[in-house]
């Protein structure tokens, strides 16, 4: 599956609209994030259920200020438009894999359960 590419206008959407989306938080001079790209998109090959999508911090300032993104690159995995995962660094593939079968693993139910349950969440 082709990588998609996250921007202000299509975030929402994109996120809303699939089970699963992996987000590479990125930018074109940074060397960590170029390294961590061929990790990324092989992933992507290997799980085409999962939409892989690349936000690049240059162009798209106010959603990376939103997600206050400090460093980069940072993974960030939504599942049933929920935020599970967040980590700055570049991953290796084992450790990618391993990221994908463990948000596969959750059981959205019991997430949601937990996060009605926090004090000051509204229903």
């Amino acid at each position: 599956m082709a990588i998609v590419e996250l921007t202000q206008d299509n975030f929402d959407a994109v996120v809303a609209g699939n089970d699963m989306v992996l987000v590479d938080f990125w930018a074109p001079w940074c060397a960590p994030c170029r390294a961590f790209a061929p990790i990324f998109e092989a992933a992507a090959e290997k799980h085409p259920d999962v939409v892989f999508a690349k936000v690049n911090t240059d162009t798209e300032q106010e959603l990376a200020n939103s997600f206050q993104i400090r460093s980069i690159p940072t993974l960030t995995v939504f599942r049933q438009q929920i935020g599970i995962f967040s980590q700055a660094g570049s991953l290796p593939a084992s450790a990618l894999e391993e990221v994908i079968q463990q948000a596969r693993a959750l059981d959205m139910d019991k997430v949601r359960e937990e996060i009605s349950a926090q004090p000051g969440t509204t229903h």
